[in-house]
């Protein structure tokens, strides 16, 4: 086996898939990208390593694939906070975040934050930006619905939903697991 591809840290910057970021963008109507730059923004607002997003405010509904090295629990932590903010405040707006992490759930980030969450753990492994090959690990969606309070209930989204987004994605849930798939094989 080949560790050396596995963990590598040659970069933290993994361009968001275009089609995956397209289905959700279609769901949630993004209106913040917190983590990005001049030439793979995926929304109108957005912040590049420039402006620091870890100390801006992320106001409406955020759209985070942090860089996945090691800050990636600082970027969680903050996505978590921020999504959450307002939520004992009847007076503003709720925060909604959606972010692309990898499926790490042995780290300490994962189980601080990301099971306060919605998971949805991705079948397969994704290709990001115009790369030909899948990324050497498996990728997970995590919902941070500010509108109620944190909890432990995962997946209550999928659970209540038909579970059949549309033709190109297929949500199933067996044992409390959450998996989204393309049906088409492109996250092979």
């Amino acid at each position: 086996m080949n560790t050396d591809v596995m963990f590598s840290s040659k970069t933290d910057d993994w361009a968001t898939p275009q089609d995956l970021f397209d289905y959700l963008n279609d769901k949630f109507h993004f209106t913040l990208d917190v983590c990005a730059d001049k030439d793979n923004h995926k929304c109108n607002k957005y912040f590049t390593k420039e402006d620091n997003g870890l100390k801006q405010s992320w106001d409406g509904v955020f759209w985070m694939n942090p860089p996945y090295g090691k800050e990636i629990g600082k970027w969680v932590e903050k996505a978590y906070n921020e999504a959450y903010k307002y939520s004992t405040r009847p007076d503003k707006p709720y925060n909604l975040g959606v972010l692309l992490l990898p499926a790490r759930t042995d780290t300490k980030w994962f189980h601080e934050y990301c099971v306060k969450g919605e998971v949805i753990f991705i079948k397969g492994r994704l290709k990001f930006g115009d790369g030909k090959n899948s990324a050497p690990f498996p990728s997970m969606i995590v919902v941070f619905n500010g509108q109620s309070s944190p909890n432990y209930r995962t997946l209550k989204w999928c659970k209540d939903s038909d579970l059949t987004f549309n033709q190109d994605y297929k949500v199933y849930n067996t044992c409390d697991l959450c998996v989204m798939e393309r049906s088409n094989g492109k996250f092979d």
